[in-house]
């Protein structure tokens, strides 16, 4: 009996949803307008935490050593600051590639070049680059390493010459300013334009559902129950889900590959086009289920209200 029952409640879900072509068509239109906004939240959010984790990436201090100061005794040092629990990692740069690094700078400029290497020996200095954790402890691993606590007293006292914090503090607080500022504007964009989708969603099945709302009358006054009477509905609205789910994931086909060019170039950005080819079966997935529930669970509760007279 329940399998009867369900056959026939697929079977007229299907009726309603051929039958009415213009509505069906009206409210498919709807949804794949709602699904892309889903899908290119989905997308944009991506990108946005890809831009910053290579903002993020960029950001860290320099520690300069003496210039008399032992290779040796440097990279004790290292192993041991790499023990903090603040600290993401630290490169070490010499001062011979730190000399190839200002020559390759400045290679334009004779003059320069010319000047550094009339000395009788290499001027620059060994250094570590850090990268923390989190922007949030730069603060604290710049205080370990300078003052009269600093772990670098082991070493002697100038093992350390300059920790160039305080002269990117600005850099880096502006930095951590924009990441938050960035992040959470994110999951409000995304919450405001889920809320707007399922508004909008709901309001065209609920108008497609009043079109029916005589033959919904005359089920209840055969004796048809609340299940058989609301079924074909949810189903229709599920069906409007899988077909703007299928025409919406198309879209973003050439969507991504007309912008995949300015994505990648863009400062820390990625390749839309490769990152949706790649993880397509994921989102699919997810636009077909947002699909499919946002469809069902509206025309359930559009039905509901003729129900209750």
């Amino acid at each position: 009996m329940f399998f009867q029952d369900s056959k026939r409640i697929f079977r007229w879900g299907i009726v309603n949803f051929l039958r009415n072509g213009v509505v069906s068509f009206s409210s498919v239109l709807v949804m794949v307008v709602a699904l892309f906004m889903v899908g290119s939240t989905l997308l944009l959010s991506v990108f946005l935490n890809t831009t910053l984790k290579s903002i993020e990436d960029k950001i860290d201090i320099n520690v300069y050593f003496n210039v008399n100061a032992e290779e040796e005794n440097i990279l004790s040092f290292k192993k041991n600051l790499e023990l903090l629990p603040e600290i993401s990692s630290v490169a070490y740069v010499s001062k011979d590639t730190a000399f190839e690094e200002f020559e390759e700078r400045h290679k334009n400029d004779e003059l320069t070049i010319q000047a550094i290497k009339e000395l009788d020996e290499n001027p620059l200095r060994a250094r570590f680059n850090v990268k923390a954790v989190s922007p949030d402890q730069y603060d604290k691993i710049a205080q370990s390493l300078s003052g009269e606590t600093a772990i670098s007293l082991q070493y002697g006292e100038g093992f350390i010459d300059k920790v160039n914090y305080q002269d990117n503090k600005l850099i880096i607080e502006r930095m951590k300013q924009i990441i938050n500022a960035v992040e959470k504007g994110g999951w409000f964009v995304t919450l405001a334009l889920i809320a707007i989708s399922i508004l909008i969603t709901f309001n065209t099945i609920r108008l497609a559902i009043y079109i029916s709302k005589d033959e919904i009358n005359v089920m209840r006054l055969v004796g048809a129950g609340n299940m058989y009477i609301r079924g074909p509905f949810v189903v229709a609205g599920s069906l409007y889900g899988v077909v703007a789910s299928l025409i919406t994931v198309g879209l973003f086909y050439p969507i991504t590959l007309s912008i995949k060019q300015h994505t990648a170039d863009l400062y820390g950005g990625i390749d839309l086009f490769q990152y949706y080819i790649s993880n397509f079966n994921q989102i699919f997935l997810i636009i077909l289920v947002s699909g499919v529930a946002l469809g069902a669970v509206s025309s359930y509760l559009a039905v509901r209200r003729y129900l209750r007279k």
